[in-house]
């Protein structure tokens, strides 16, 4: 799968690896919109394909808010919330990567579309750890967590092909890469962490070791950004679409 655009002997063919990139659709082309648009749809889906986990309640349990909880609404509201959440900060996480690339070329496009399936697999574990029916077994748990490690080492993993293949807009040195792998490690880490708890301790206490992340992750990537910056000169990119 090769797309027209720009290609290794343009002016960056200087870079790192740029003549592994070949033929690739550059971020000003018709192709690379076309490709980003797929992958936003695909991340929308999976949000939405998330409600298909909510049971609609029996009439009954309209009467009251705590006869609404009682039917199980609000377990699989709280699965549906975490859910979304998770599926939009890794859609976050793809804008980011994908603008600090030059293009997209067929290896790093199939590279994405792996992280996108493991995305859009979000929609079937969390209908184990939703349901009031399984939601205290450990394996629906241990699954959703082996899910959600999946999909954030698939990012990671996206980038660094566009990175072996030459197509980083600013070139990072391996420290500085190191450094900023070290930093996305963490949330996959965490959630591989819990299969364990669960199976040890208990669904609970696995749950709450995801929780750890509102804590454990700014700071690693507060961290992993100080020590790209003192390696860059206290500019890692210059580039303001990384923050947007």
């Amino acid at each position: 799968m090769t797309d027209r655009g720009e290609s290794a002997s343009g002016p960056d063919a200087g870079k790192r690896g740029a003549h592994r990139a070949g033929d690739f659709a550059s971020t000003t082309s018709f192709v690379f919109g076309r490709q980003v648009s797929f992958f936003d749809a695909v991340y929308g889906f999976a949000a939405t394909l998330l409600i298909s986990n909510v049971d609609a309640p029996p009439a009954s349990a309209w009467r009251s808010l705590d006869a609404l909880i009682a039917s199980g609404a609000g377990t699989q509201l709280v699965g549906f919330i975490l859910s979304f959440t998770v599926i939009v900060v890794l859609w976050r996480v793809n804008v980011r990567l994908t603008r600090r690339l030059r293009g997209l070329d067929g290896v790093t496009v199939v590279a994405n579309l792996v992280a996108a399936a493991s995305v859009v697999l979000i929609a079937f574990t969390t209908q184990g750890v939703s349901d009031p029916a399984s939601a205290d077994l450990p394996l629906p748990t241990a699954l959703y967590a082996a899910n959600i490690a999946l999909a954030a080492l698939c990012q990671s993993a996206f980038y660094q092909v566009g990175r072996a293949r030459g197509l980083e807009r600013r070139s990072t040195d391996a420290r500085s890469n190191l450094w900023e792998l070290v930093g996305a490690a963490v949330t996959p880490v965490v959630f591989l962490i819990s299969i364990p708890v669960a199976f040890s301790v208990g669904t609970t206490a696995a749950k709450l070791t995801w929780a750890s992340l509102l804590v454990l992750s700014p700071i690693a990537g507060t961290i992993a950004l100080r020590a790209v910056e003192r390696r860059a000169g206290g500019d890692p990119d210059a580039d303001p679409d990384d923050d947007a």
